[in-house]
């Protein structure tokens, strides 16, 4: 039989690419160990077994007779094109660049933005990450058409303090176009050291804005966890990955919550992009019963493999308090995992907002060359076999953010001046309007009433009450917006009062 790629988990996209070269030899495979810790997805080690053979052998036979006739006529003609470029193009080709085109262009046209190819120094670049602590700006990307969509900031990041939100497309970074660069070409620009910075020109619903972001060091610990909830002792705990470690953490994270005399659990998934399945499948068998399913996996042509709770993934250890757990548009991949096992294997309810929906399985496939190329395999389902893939996790208990928790970043603050008209000002408006100050429409006219408005505000934060916005005052307008979506966090607030009956 044909040596097998290595094989991963579903895990959110943004990773490598590789290459296949064009030769008779075999790609390496070679499995590779860890969190992709970088500002991109997490690639996850799922060994996905190989369905059984339900075919007769004379079908099986005819059809690979079949198979290597056409994929002997594919190779003929690519190397007639590769010979005929090579020997006849006006300039000299550089041959590796003409191989890595061509496949590239093959990976390309799976049009699937979870497979890719990666060329070497690519490749170098993104494994200088693994099992390691690394400086970006903590979101997790994946490609857009032209352009990198963000999948989700991680809490407590240069991302999620900018108020970067899922599906932001990042256009620019440093003032330059990303059209038509791969991912791990755009993230490469996105990183770099700590306390250096980088300019984003983002695109939110149809409005553009730029905001610059300090690299800092991404957090390594992945689990958080505290009493809420009062007299109820209801314990929260916050899942911002998936990780090496975060099983460990997280039972670790349980256990402390039960010596301090939890009763009931809210585990917060909001936000969390993915991440190490092998974690998924640890934590999820925590909270369901021996033998029920966690997750299927199935690949082309062979019924669904199912993985099941027990002692193989737990260690034994359950927890059996009354949870629920929250969900939003950047719960992705192992964090729909895990939910949807608890959801649908263990009667725990959803609550918050459609999750993102990431459903797919890839493999990564390492070259002697140190290049690679990552394909999606197989579909990942939920424990009732359905899968999510584009569509997401419906939450029992909907529980959407306030309209003012989506508002864009001000992108240039000297917009903001009496007599202008732009968009930068209908952002001030609406920041205005959330904390109770600008009552008109919010039409990007800094007018007398937006004047009014500037100076009720600057009187409430006791400073200089002029009018006009400075650095301090808008400073103090996002800190105090901010603080209002955090007070006013619906989602956590039903999961509250559905855990306090």
């Amino acid at each position: 039989m044909p040596e097998q790629p290595k094989q991963t988990d579903p895990a959110t996209t943004d990773d490598p690419n590789v290459n296949p070269h064009l030769k008779s030899k075999k790609p390496r495979s070679k499995r590779r160990v860890g969190l992709w810790t970088y500002i991109i997805s997490i690639i996850v080690a799922l060994g996905v077994g190989i369905g059984g053979t339900y075919w007769v052998l004379g079908r099986a036979v005819t059809q690979q007779i079949n198979s290597m006739q056409q994929t002997s006529s594919a190779m003929k003609k690519i190397q007639s094109v590769y010979a005929t470029i090579s020997d006849n193009y006006y300039e000299p080709v550089n041959s590796n660049k003409l191989a890595n085109g061509a496949i590239n262009g093959m990976v390309s046209s799976l049009g699937d933005k979870f497979s890719e190819y990666m060329d070497k120094s690519e490749t170098e670049s993104l494994n200088d990450t693994i099992d390691s602590s690394f400086s970006g700006i903590g979101a997790q990307v994946q490609k857009s058409g032209s352009y990198i969509q963000i999948i989700s900031p991680i809490a407590d990041t240069p991302a999620k303090k900018a108020g970067l939100k899922p599906k932001d497309i990042i256009k620019k970074v440093n003032g330059k176009s990303i059209a038509g660069k791969t991912l791990t070409q755009a993230v490469n620009l996105m990183r770099g050291k700590v306390g250096t910075t980088v300019s984003l020109e983002i695109e939110r619903a149809g409005k553009t804005f730029t905001v610059n972001l300090k690299r800092a060091k991404i957090p390594v610990t992945t689990v958080d966890y505290k009493m809420v909830g009062g007299d109820k002792k209801i314990g929260y705990v916050t899942v911002s990955t998936f990780s090496t470690n975060t099983a460990k953490e997280f039972k670790t994270a349980l256990k402390a919550l039960d010596k301090k005399g939890a009763k009931k659990l809210i585990i917060d998934m909001r936000g969390n992009p993915g991440g190490l399945m092998t974690a998924a499948l640890k934590m999820a068998s925590m909270f369901v019963k021996n033998g029920k399913t966690i997750m299927q996996v199935q690949t082309r042509g062979a019924q669904a493999e199912k993985y099941v709770a027990g002692k193989k993934y737990d260690g034994g250890f359950k927890e059996t308090k009354p949870t629920t757990v929250l969900i939003d548009g950047g719960s992705a991949s192992a964090a729909e995992i895990f939910s949807a096992a608890l959801n649908q294997s263990a009667g725990v309810k959803l609550v918050g907002s459609q999750s993102y929906g990431k459903g797919t399985v890839q493999t990564v496939s390492t070259f002697s060359d140190k290049t690679e190329m990552k394909i999606t395999v197989a579909k990942w389902l939920t424990p009732n076999g359905s899968w999510i893939n584009k569509k997401g996790l419906t939450p029992d208990v909907k529980a959407a953010e306030p309209d003012y928790a989506s508002l864009t970043v001000i992108s240039k603050p000297d917009n903001l001046k009496a007599g202008k008209v732009n968009d930068d000002i209908k952002t001030l408006q609406q920041y205005l309007k959330a904390l109770g100050y600008f009552k008109d429409d919010a039409n990007g006219y800094f007018g007398g009433s937006t004047t009014d408005a500037v100076k009720a505000y600057q009187k409430h934060a006791k400073i200089k009450d002029n009018g006009e916005v400075d650095k301090n005052t808008l400073t103090r307008l996002e800190t105090e917006l901010a603080n209002k979506i955090g007070d006013n966090d619906n989602a956590y607030n039903a999961a509250l009062k559905l855990m306090s009956k």
